[in-house]
């Protein structure tokens, strides 16, 4: 496998061309559904397991799967502004700086699993809430230079949860 499929073995997120009601559903599904999957993936995994890597210089599993809930809080506050703020300015984070946190690297992933599941409940319910035309709201990402809509964080988020899943899924199977 190449490198580009190691890192994307999704492929790359892609905004589809039609944005309505039913994928705005499918979306909130999939993110839904992520942390019982990556609860199911991760369920049997050992220390071992945990601690390779799924590309070559990428991370272990177990800093893909503190990395998910970490980068997930990050959109739940980026959603929860883009909806009470007139087009916010976002901070963004460090995630490779976050990766290489202590609990990151050794921690147990149970912890992140639970943070992801009761996260997931709450941003879910407040998905559930928006309507269509409230996914046009915006927020500035100033380490991107530009403004990005709700409709496109969706999916990004949505695509995202997938994609780490893909790597820890992938790499538990060689």
């Amino acid at each position: 496998m190449d490198l580009e499929q190691l890192k994307y073995p999704i492929g790359q997120f892609s905004m589809p061309d039609v944005f309505d009601q039913r994928q705005i559903d499918i979306w909130i599904s999939e993110i839904d559904t992520l942390p019982s999957q990556l609860k199911k993936a991760t369920e049997n995994l050992t220390d071992e397991e945990l601690n390779q890597v799924y590309r070559p210089e990428g991370w272990t599993l177990r800093q893909v799967v503190h990395h998910i809930p970490d980068s997930h809080v990050n959109a739940y506050i980026r959603f929860k502004q883009a909806i009470t703020e007139d087009v916010p300015v976002i901070r963004p984070y460090y995630e490779e700086r976050w990766a290489e946190t202590g609990e990151a690297k050794n921690g147990d992933i149970k912890l992140s699993i639970d943070l992801l599941a009761a996260l997931h409940q709450r941003w879910v319910a407040f998905l559930k809430t928006l309507k269509p035309e409230d996914y046009q709201r915006k927020y500035i990402h100033p380490a991107q230079g530009k403004e990005l809509t709700l409709a496109n964080m969706l999916g990004m988020y949505a695509w995202h949860g997938k994609h780490h899943l893909a790597h820890l899924t992938n790499t538990i199977g060689k």
